[in-house]
């Protein structure tokens, strides 16, 4: 029988909890009926107004002392202002820890689901609307209007998608929210992030997954966790990983988590296998082990934890979750926005089965035909094949110094231009092969059929002047050679008959990078818009806003640039090659294992942007009389009577742009300026057989040709 003395502890515990404050909805509607601003309230209990946002939101709950003085205010408003009528919506706050309920592909149960009809390549919205979210009263104080570009907040992650942990447990997330994790181990942190943190961020595909938390670690929070602050060894260093037997290791595996077979290194993932539905992974990523690679993310990992936040915070939500590096996070979003499968109806038992998502990928991998693989791929060492490969690669071309003419030695200048993400203006409505590569003999030419051509078009006329469309070295062919279906296609635009005699051609295709090309144009172009640098801008406006973009803010400078290593680094990633001193030519690497392996969609984008290259080239060439001095990749020098591409490019009476040549602005294809140098500097060069576009920038620069 229950004791007095026991039921006396057990109010006695009650009393001793903490108080407890009406739901964030309602905070803020008290606050707001006694007329009290935010920022008036946060003065009046020593906070910032961030805080008292995100006590309003449910983002953070506040601690003692003023835990107190808050549910003290709050029930003097109550009495004064009570609520009248009923609320619109329920006022329940959708606590950060509450079960998910999220709508899955594996949920929806018939035909008559909303998402059933849409096709395939259409984005499921970012987030489902809210109902538990209450409506706001008529006079409540509407929040500045945001960018379309930013997502509504999913109520399952309502504190985004990462949080970058300091060493005082603090852990910054995105606009400003800070929260307490109270880990002490790695384990602990795992723990935390998928009970407590509300961190993850929704599928960007209906038929995709969500991305799982990201936790960001500075080198004192990696020490507290019993990390080593450094990763020391004499590998490659994206190679490097602790041992087995590092404690960390150790409490990881003796609480029943696992970790991927990459190990623990600078980006870790750590997880068990998923319950029902529900996912059970976090990634982490360790600053001082050079997770956030300078080149890709200029500066990032010498910021403060909250910058650092905002930085890959904006990137999560325009782009998607890092997940490595920004190749393999180019890579991971192909796959995100294309899922390789989808819900169907089993017509024999009626049951929901995983089948094939079509404009996808698949699940399984396919081996390339032999002239799209490597000299070391399984499929050429096995069979012999020595009938050559193709050579669809970035334009490295210097012009003969022999071609210069007096007027344009006696020209001032050299002036540098580069294509915006050359690579993804090439992946816009790029038709490419969804299904196993097919033999055929001296087929018909079709430039509708993406495949590996081949074909002889050594003689086709070159202007020395320049580079020839069909090489990367801008020489003329020699002799029959495999070329992407694009290559082949200008040979025909440009008038020339193509008789190939034989080709490696695909049955099924599709726009697969369309949405891939959708999203990061997007994220591109609203991420220089933060910069100053928008479509609405004249060339000469635009030329000046991009001179001094980077200096207007560095973090969303550094953002700008992962976005365009994300490109390139993605496109690169579609043919990985063997990594490490141990490997044996002949022998299957991890990255054949992937759907996404596909030299031949890496060729066909690489084709048509040098494709592009070469008809603006010719272009300004009828419409100016300029002909380049050099080429690399996606940056053209020409010789110019001014210090500004305005000098030269060609513009109608009206002042417009003449279309077809190069023109400036702030979009995927189109240009800005990369570097100015003197006439006589870029002649020596050439001389040296050196080429100017590679150092043109300054400063010995040199351009990231994307692999």
């Amino acid at each position: 029988m229950t004791s007095e003395e026991e039921l006396f502890a057990n109010i006695d515990a009650l009393l001793a909890e903490e108080p407890q404050l009406p739901p964030p909805p309602e905070r803020a509607r008290l606050r707001e009926a006694a007329g009290i601003t935010q920022a008036r309230l946060a003065a009046a209990l020593k906070t910032s107004t961030q805080t008292v946002k995100n006590w309003e939101n449910g983002r953070s709950e506040p601690k003692s002392p003023r835990l107190e003085a808050y549910q003290r205010l709050l029930k003097g408003w109550a009495a004064k202002y009570p609520a009248h009528g009923t609320p619109a919506a329920p006022v329940a706050p959708v606590a950060p820890a509450a079960a998910p309920q999220p709508v899955t592909p594996e949920t929806f149960t018939g035909p008559a689901a909303p998402e059933a009809t849409a096709p395939a390549s259409v984005e499921a919205p970012a987030a489902p609307a809210a109902p538990e979210r209450p409506a706001r009263p008529a006079t409540s104080r509407r929040p500045a209007a945001k960018k379309a570009t930013k997502p509504a907040v999913d109520p399952r992650f309502p504190h985004g998608p990462l949080a970058v942990l300091d060493g005082d447990g603090s852990a910054y997330g995105v606009d400003g929210i800070v929260l307490d994790c109270p880990a002490t181990t790695i384990p602990e942190l795992v723990e935390w992030t998928l009970r407590e943190s509300g961190l993850g961020a929704p599928k960007l595909n209906r038929f995709g997954k969500d991305s799982d938390p990201l936790i960001v670690l500075t080198a004192a929070a990696a020490v507290k966790l019993g990390l080593p602050e450094r990763l020391e060894g004499h590998e490659q260093r994206r190679s490097l990983r602790l041992p087995e037997d590092h404690p960390v290791v150790k409490q990881v595996a003796k609480a029943k988590w696992q970790l991927t077979q990459r190990g623990f290194g600078p980006w870790a993932r750590i997880y068990r296998k998923a319950q029902g539905r529900e996912r059970q992974c976090v990634q982490l990523a360790i600053l001082s082990w050079d997770a956030l690679d300078e080149r890709s993310w200029p500066g990032v990992a010498e910021m403060e934890p909250a910058d650092v936040a905002r930085v890959l915070g904006v990137y999560a939500q325009r782009v998607i979750t890092p997940r490595g590096s920004t190749a393999v996070s180019g890579l991971e979003l192909m796959t995100a926005l294309r899922p390789p499968t989808k819900p169907e109806r089993d017509p024999e038992t009626g049951n929901w089965i995983s089948g094939h998502n079509p404009g996808s990928l698949g699940t399984e991998p396919m081996d390339p035909a032999p002239p799209e693989a490597t000299a070391e791929h399984p499929v050429v060492v096995q069979s012999g094949w020595t009938g050559g490969f193709l050579n669809e690669e970035a334009y490295q071309w210097v012009r003969s110094v022999d071609s210069l003419t007096g007027a344009e030695c006696a020209l001032p200048f050299a002036v540098g231009l580069d294509l915006n993400t050359a690579f993804l203006a090439a992946a816009a409505r790029l038709v490419v092969g969804l299904s196993a590569p097919d033999h055929f003999h001296a087929p018909k030419f079709n430039p509708k059929i993406p495949g590996s051509w081949l074909v002889d078009l050594s003689h086709i006329e070159v202007d020395p002047r320049l580079p020839s469309p069909f090489t990367p070295d801008g020489s003329r062919p020699t002799g029959p050679a495999w070329y992407q279906t694009h290559t082949v296609a200008y040979a025909q635009e440009l008038g020339y008959d193509v008789h190939p005699i034989e080709a490696y051609l695909r049955r099924e295709t599709g726009a697969y990078l369309d949405p891939w090309h959708d999203r990061l144009k997007a994220a591109y172009v609203d991420t220089l818009a933060d910069l100053g640098v928008t479509k609405d801008l004249t060339d000469a406006e635009f030329l000046a806003a991009m001179e001094r973009h980077k200096q207007a803010d560095p973090a969303m400078a550094a953002v700008l640039a992962a976005i365009k290593a994300t490109v390139k680094g993605g496109i690169g990633k579609l043919r990985e090659r063997p990594q490490g001193r141990h490997y044996k030519e002949g022998e299957r690497w991890p990255a054949l294992q992937r759907p996404t392996w596909r030299p031949d969609i890496r060729a066909a984008v690489i084709s048509k942007a040098r494709v592009n290259m070469h008809r603006k080239l010719s272009n300004m060439a009828k419409m100016t009389g300029l002909y380049p001095l050099a080429v690399l990749s996606d940056c053209v020098v020409y010789p110019s009577p001014g210090a500004s591409p305005l000098d030269f490019l060609p513009y109608a009476a009206s002042g417009k742009p003449q279309p077809g040549g190069f023109r400036l602005g702030p979009t995927p294809g189109l240009a800005k300026l990369e570097g100015v140098q003197p006439m006589l500097w870029a002649v020596e060069l050439m001389e040296k057989g050196l080429n100017p576009a590679r150092h043109i920038k300054g400063g010995d620069a040199v351009l990231d040709e994307g692999e």
